[in-house]
């Protein structure tokens, strides 16, 4: 039996962590966040003082490390049962899946790490490549975007609200070149498949874009 998978990609900011979470959450279906893949795998290496130079190490660590996603109200990241949700954004890990994530042998095993989370009931997958090539056979596809200048309102208002001097100007600019790098970037550039359904959220509310995504798996 083909497990269903959907697919949400899109740019940085449009919201593809939310809808993702919300929508496997009514379908009762596995969720998986990409994104947190590379950045888990440089937790575990940390953890264990790995040379970031033992590439052969680093493969063994990729392929036995054991993740799991809970979508509660907020997303809950654990590897090998340890809730590791509040290390994905540190700057530590950031610099150590950079340099991990260039190792060819690295990517093709959370290329497969990756596609094991396609189990029954089915799968929503949040990420940049996932409709394209991590899972390009998916029945249901969905390309989320907002313009860069919605994008980079959000982004402003969830500082603020954190207590975050920001610069709504500067917010923009830097999202259009991210979305720059991601578009030209060689492997696994951010690209919409030529099947997805293609949903801007510039004026939507979460909700409604629930609703079309719901709408394409009815």
């Amino acid at each position: 039996m083909t497990v269903p998978v959907l697919t949400i990609d899109g740019p940085s900011g449009a919201g593809k962590g939310t809808i993702s979470r919300l929508v496997a959450k009514k379908l009762g279906w596995n969720y998986l966040d990409s994104g947190s893949i590379y950045r888990s795998l440089a937790i575990a290496l940390l953890q264990q003082s790995v040379d970031l130079t033992d590439e052969s190490t680093i493969v063994k660590v990729a392929e036995t490390m054991d993740l799991a996603f809970e979508c509660g109200d907020e997303l809950v990241v654990k590897l090998n049962g340890e809730n590791i949700t509040a290390q994905l954004g540190l700057e530590s890990t950031g610099n150590t899946a950079s340099i991990v994530a260039a190792l060819p042998e690295v990517r093709r095993v959370l290329l497969q790490k990756q596609q094991d989370f396609r189990q029954l009931a089915g799968l929503v997958a949040d990420g940049r490549d996932m409709g394209t090539v991590v899972f390009p056979d998916a029945p249901y596809k969905i390309y989320l975007t907002a313009s860069a200048e919605e994008r980079a309102r959000r982004r402003y208002k969830q500082l603020k609200e954190k207590g975050i001097d920001a610069n709504l100007s500067r917010l923009t600019l830097d999202i259009e070149e991210r979305d720059r790098r991601d578009s030209e970037r060689a492997t696994a550039p951010l690209a919409m498949a030529e099947n997805a359904f293609y949903i801007d959220s510039s004026n939507m509310s979460i909700d409604a874009v629930i609703e079309e995504a719901l709408n394409l798996i009815r």
